[in-house]
């Protein structure tokens, strides 16, 4: 078992060997999510007037899931060290500020972002919040941008293109945000809840690169490989795109009708070519460097 833990915390050392500043914040998303469960589990959720700490842990958990996906990512994109300095000081503070607000204001029984009872100061605190959540979606787009160039489609094909339709999906999760920002809340119509949309389109950032990855170490044939990989991003998508649509009908993404079973089948699907993928055997990389590596581009 020990070897295991240790064979586990090397991969990951390696891994986020070349952001670990951005992956420690990512860590930090959890430790304070593992604090706020605990005061859940003692007290309950909801702090008068308006706080609910219980979205203090989802948002924690959420944005360390999505640091950790950026660490990961960062490396991959082409950027030269200067590029990637900046772009990490610019997610720091923005991060930290967000982890600040979210936590203490739900704790102190204030809404974070669409306060009714605050003061000036958690007005100002909130409209703070909502500048940057846009600029934390201009830098993700900067990135996203960077895997579109045709040098790294070249040198890691699966891969890259896996990360291009997580960025497609992340596209519209930031749609969604901008959503919320805009009505001043999360809920639409009879049963629409905008926030079902915004963590799905993020949770490509995990799951369509693993299934790129997957593809490029496996012994698949090309043609095959290629064809899981835009049959299982393009299945995600489309679940993506039919939760959007179920939603701004102002319906519940939890209900028999035809988007909710389409969006059900997208993800069945994407899922189902992730275990094909992983079915070819993790072996002799046919598309990889010889010493497989997720951050190393060079041929």
């Amino acid at each position: 078992m020990e070897n295991y833990i240790r064979m586990a915390l090397r991969g990951a050392g390696r891994l986020f060997a070349e952001e670990k500043l951005l992956a420690w914040l990512g860590v930090v998303g959890f430790v304070l999510a593992a604090g706020i469960a605990a005061y859940i589990g003692m007290f309950g959720p909801v702090v008068p007037p308006e706080g609910n700490v219980a979205s203090a842990f989802s948002f924690n958990a959420a944005i360390g899931v999505f640091m950790l996906s950026i660490a990961m990512l960062l490396p991959l994109s082409g950027f030269k060290a200067r590029a990637r300095t900046a772009i990490r000081r610019v997610f720091v503070p923005i991060v930290v500020y967000a982890y600040a607000v979210e936590t203490i204001q739900h704790f102190r029984g204030v809404n974070p972002r669409f306060s009714q009872s605050g003061s000036i100061i958690d007005t100002i605190a909130g409209t703070a919040f909502g500048l940057a959540s846009f600029i934390l979606i201009i830098v993700t787009t900067v990135v996203a941008v960077a895997f579109f160039r045709r040098k790294l489609l070249a040198a890691r094909p699966l891969l890259i293109l896996g990360i291009r339709y997580s960025f497609v999906s992340v596209t519209l999760s930031f749609a969604a945000g901008l959503w919320m920002i805009a009505l001043n809340g999360r809920f639409t119509g009879a049963g629409g809840n905008i926030i079902v949309l915004h963590g799905l389109g993020f949770h490509a950032l995990q799951v369509l690169p693993l299934l790129g990855w997957l593809l490029e170490r496996s012994r698949a044939e090309a043609r095959r490989a290629q064809l899981l990989l835009h049959t299982g991003s393009a299945a995600w998508i489309v679940s993506v795109a039919a939760v959007a649509i179920q939603t701004a009908a102002g319906r519940t993404i939890f209900e028999w009708s035809a988007l909710p079973v389409v969006a059900a089948a997208g993800l069945l699907l994407c899922l189902t070519s992730i275990a094909a993928a992983a079915g070819t055997e993790l072996l002799k990389p046919r598309f990889a460097p010889a010493v497989p590596s997720f951050t190393d581009l060079e041929r």
